[in-house]
């Protein structure tokens, strides 16, 4: 995936910036100071794309977290917050030291889901985030499936 985002980057489809393959375990909020854009779990590039093709210019700042939704599928092992995957206490680390103004994220959005999102916003909202979540399905953008995603913004207060 590193490849392919460089890729991108040099093509000219995504923002600018480095691509860094390290686990955001080893990630340092010092290590992320200079950018206006953080891109964690960052995939295919797909968050990074759809800011642009929205409008949201390149400098402008914004944190993107696709955190693993492996444990909290109904399709793997259900194990939830004690599945070594689950990181988004080490994203949401990250996001309160940072303090973006405005965080995206998503994440399946199954019975499982659903309750790991009540984390999510209260962890948020503890951290002077207003937070709106919505359920939107694979297929309302194309796709040839359902799978039912949860998106979800951050905004600082």
């Amino acid at each position: 995936k590193a490849a392919w985002l460089r890729e991108l980057i040099k093509a000219g489809v995504i923002a600018p910036g480095e691509v860094d393959t390290r686990s955001i375990i080893e990630v340092k909020p010092e290590d992320l100071k200079g950018f206006s854009q953080w891109h964690m779990f960052a995939g295919i590039g797909v968050w990074s794309h759809a800011l642009r093709n929205a409008g949201w210019a390149d400098d402008r700042p914004v944190l993107t977290a696709s955190a693993p939704c492996q444990p909290f599928s109904a399709a793997g092992k259900r194990k939830g917050t004690e599945d070594e995957r689950h990181l988004w206490p080490v994203c949401f680390e990250l996001i309160r030291v940072l303090r973006p103004p405005v965080m995206f994220g998503e994440q399946v959005s199954s019975k499982d889901g659903l309750m790991w999102f009540d984390h999510v916003k209260a962890d948020l909202r503890s951290a002077g985030y207003a937070v709106f979540g919505c359920d939107i399905p694979a297929s309302a953008f194309g796709a040839p499936h359902i799978r039912q995603r949860l998106y979800f913004l951050g905004e600082l207060q």
